[in-house]
């Protein structure tokens, strides 16, 4: 194996360009590419990142090389994780979440159990949801906190969660439901440090910031999953029996999701009760009424 840390600093001879040019950085990640070929040696190259966090340098290095991995993660969180932009021999969808410790990277297990509240205080604005990340369903926690805007103008401020997207589902609550945060500023956070993308963490976001505005806890044997359209409607998400399952097995006993999706569920969990809901109004009367 040859471990090449990193690209802008390797030279070729042959081409009269200077150090860290972009013909330098291709035609020696193309003789690497040759070498591995023909020895049958694996060749690991590290490149450098922009701020922006894509790959440094031209973009047909990532045409030449087989596959692209990049690591994640926030300085002020332990969790890494390893995600494959590219990949000529597998799937794309994997993802490899690690700790970082004083050996070094340890890989985590079971993800979901330490990306929950392990306090036994329960406070309200906290609720569950069952994600992926790649394949690999996780649950995790989100935190919510509403309250009276001091300044006058009120604040909207997300950490892991696209802040777009809360101004929508904000509208949501206050069109279908009758909840108005326009006198409240608005905090939302993404336990462990993580950024969700996937639709589905769109229930349990609501549901935090209900369970904020009004006060009320939410049990914490109690997940969501489910998309929220902008007619309060609660959408199928997909994978959904790895999430039932991912629930059942940290012991869960109630997961709310769509109505729609409930009824064409090949199997029924047998230590989880599933708790099918069709729009926002319904999940409000069932959890806060």
């Amino acid at each position: 194996m040859i471990i090449i840390d990193s690209i802008q600093t390797i030279y070729s001879s042959l081409l009269e360009s200077s150090l860290c040019t972009i013909s330098q950085v291709r035609d020696c990640t193309t003789i690497l590419q040759r070498l591995s070929k023909e020895t049958n040696v694996s060749v690991i190259i590290i490149g450098h990142i922009t701020k922006e966090g894509a790959l440094a340098g031209p973009k047909v290095l990532e045409h030449i090389v087989d596959t692209v991995l990049q690591f994640e993660g926030d300085r002020n969180h332990v969790f890494r994780l390893l995600r494959t932009h590219k990949n000529r021999f597998g799937s794309t969808d994997e993802l490899g979440i690690y700790e970082m410790g004083q050996r070094g990277l340890l890989a985590v297990a079971n993800p979901s159990k330490m990306l929950l509240n392990q306090s036994d205080y329960q406070s309200s604005g906290n609720a569950v949801g069952a994600t992926l990340e790649g394949q690999r369903p996780i649950l995790i926690e989100v935190q919510a906190l509403v309250s009276g805007a001091v300044y006058g103008t009120p604040q909207r401020s997300t950490t892991g969660f696209d802040l777009r997207r809360l101004h929508m589902l904000l509208a949501v609550l206050e069109k279908r439901c009758g909840l108005f945060f326009g006198q409240s500023d608005v905090f939302l956070n993404i336990a462990g440090g993580l950024k969700v993308t996937d639709p589905a963490i769109d229930l349990s976001v609501l549901s935090a910031l209900i369970s904020s505005l009004d006060d009320v806890v939410i049990p914490f044997t109690t997940c969501f999953a489910g998309e929220v359209g902008l007619s309060g409607e609660i959408r199928s998400v997909t994978r959904l029996e790895q999430r039932i399952l991912e629930a059942e097995r940290l012991g869960f006993k109630k997961i709310f999701l769509s109505k729609f999706h409930a009824k064409s569920l090949d199997f029924k969990p047998k230590e989880i009760e599933i708790s099918p809901v069709g729009d926002m109004a319904q999940l409000y009367d069932c959890m806060f009424v």
